[in-house]
């Protein structure tokens, strides 16, 4: 991955969140708020965390396993671990795994941009990803945050739709920066 495209997809994705935020149809907050609890975005977004993580770990070397000189072993207690969150921990999964894509999204983007001093602009795309990372990290251990944080944002109509302008704005600069490269 490319700085240019790390900075344009961390500047779409925001615009987009920001354009839903700032569009403030009921539908979204409808979505919004079923989110944490929904089974669908358990499967979908737990799952895809599972599948990213067991691959990145089949992919370590020799070098990264302290104790295995195969990642099989941990493949498999990941699995099982993942599979009994399904069965016994199923409620704000979805968060917790929209925090488990946060986490290994910020590699890549962040791997691109280091070590580019030549660049100041992509400080725009790093500072996303830092807050992403911040608040990755603190739902995942309180996901409940998440739901109480969509019954404050759409409570009032005008606070989900200054938040998606100001998330807009900070989307399509950051987007429009990557051309700059």
């Amino acid at each position: 991955m490319s700085l240019f495209l790390a900075t344009l997809l961390t500047g779409l994705f925001l615009a987009l969140l920001g354009a839903l935020l700032a569009w403030n149809d009921p539908r979204v907050s409808s979505i919004a708020k079923a989110l944490p609890r929904s089974r669908r975005a358990t499967y979908f977004f737990f799952g895809t965390g599972t599948v990213w993580f067991t691959w990145r770990i089949s992919t370590l070397c020799e070098a990264d396993l302290i104790f295995f000189k195969k990642p099989t072993l941990l493949i498999a207690a990941f699995a099982v671990l993942a599979a009994l969150s399904f069965i016994y921990a199923p409620d704000f999964l979805a968060v917790r795994g929209l925090s488990i894509l946060m986490l290994l999204a910020a590699k890549p983007l962040l791997y691109v941009a280091y070590m580019e001093w030549t660049h100041p602009q992509r400080l725009l795309m790093v500072t996303a990803v830092y807050i992403g990372l911040a608040a990755a990290i603190y739902l995942a251990a309180a996901p409940y945050q998440l739901r109480d944080l969509f019954d404050w944002l759409f409570q009032k109509p005008r606070r989900s739709c200054c938040l998606g302008l100001i998330l807009l704005a900070y989307g399509l600069a950051t987007a429009s920066v990557a051309f700059t490269y």
